[in-house]
């Protein structure tokens, strides 16, 4: 019921800086939180951050300080501005909406984009 299209990733040296966007269609009013989440090849996907509907931001430790995420609401969207980049920060991103059926843990289901790739090396 929501689909995700995401843009953004490419190669940069250490020390430089992307953005990720993501933009979500479909039934998009079910939409609550969205975010972002990273995998290495045969390694599980792990989170980098989140940022509900009304704007509250949860990062991973390995984000803070480097990376914020940000939405808006009126164009369905969500960014990942990367700033710092490492070379452990090289993985593929994958854009995350969570669906409307919520417990106190989240809400489900999980829409997931196809990923972007995001390489950091000199």
């Amino acid at each position: 019921q929501v689909q995700l299209e995401e843009s953004g990733g490419g190669s940069v040296q250490p020390g430089g800086s992307l953005k990720l966007s993501c933009v979500a269609s479909g039934s998009t009013f079910s939409i609550n939180a969205m975010g972002w989440y990273r995998q290495d090849p045969g390694k599980q996907r792990v989170l980098v951050a989140t940022i509900s509907r009304d704007g509250v931001a949860n990062y991973a430790d390995s984000a803070k300080g480097r990376f914020t995420v940000s939405r808006d609401n009126a164009k369905n969207a969500v960014y990942l501005q990367m700033s710092s980049l490492k070379p452990e920060d090289t993985a593929a991103y994958f854009c995350l909406a969570e669906g409307p059926y919520c417990s106190g843990v989240g809400c489900y289901p999980w829409y997931w984009g196809q990923g972007t790739q995001v390489t950091v090396s000199s």
